[in-house]
């Protein structure tokens, strides 16, 4: 087992000291590839940014794939975890208005700046690397399986009709908040975003009855 000033084991055999620094270098890499792409970052790169010598970095990474691997799982909890506690009650029109809301002001907030962390990597990742693809796809129904969650409430308490079909709504609004996304970092504007999530919800709220 790995051992550690404070002598406690954690995660995967980690102290908490060590826990804390792994954590310290995921959440620098994930800063640094969502700034300026994986390509873009090297392991150097991480290594300044997250004040570590090169020893730590290669004892919790074996290589770049194992940091790139472990920023995909940091940056899909960060993602959700900025849309709770939202993301969690997709119960009702209200509800999804609401979330829909804080999505686009967090993008105001960013400045339009980055679109999607997800789907930034996806784009540099999917094609080339298998197993990076299924983690980000992972990630991906995670974050489709919450709208699902809500979309299907409304559906078994009747508040939507009985041939709407919760799951093929859920999947247009990720598709929907994804491609909105993308549109405004291009353009430095939330009316994309704003205007497929709007569509998207407005088509829900004809299957309410």
């Amino acid at each position: 087992m790995v051992t550690g000033d404070d002598g406690a084991p954690g995660a995967a055999g980690w102290t908490r000291k060590g826990q804390a620094t792994r954590d310290r270098i995921v959440a620098a890499a994930a800063k640094l590839m969502f700034e300026q792409g994986v390509a873009g970052t090297t392991t150097e790169d991480v290594r300044a940014a997250a004040g570590v010598s090169s020893s730590q970095l290669y004892h919790y990474f074996a290589d770049k794939k194992a940091l790139v691997r472990a920023v995909i799982g940091f940056t899909t909890e960060a993602v959700l975890d900025a849309q709770q506690p939202l993301l969690g009650r997709l119960d009702s029109l209200d509800a999804l208005r609401a979330w829909r809301d804080l999505v686009v002001e967090l993008q105001r907030q960013r400045g339009c700046q980055g679109g999607c962390p997800i789907g930034s990597l996806a784009s540099e990742l999917a094609d080339g690397w298998p197993e990076a693809r299924a983690d980000l796809a992972d990630g991906f129904e995670r974050w489709e399986a919450e709208i699902r969650r809500g979309l299907r409430a409304m559906h078994d308490r009747g508040d939507l009709r009985p041939d709407t079909d919760p799951d093929h709504l859920a999947m247009a609004t990720l598709a929907a908040l994804q491609g909105g996304l993308l549109l405004t970092r291009t353009h430095r504007d939330t009316a994309p975003l704003e205007a497929a999530l709007d569509a998207t919800l407005d088509h829900i709220a004809s299957f309410t009855n």
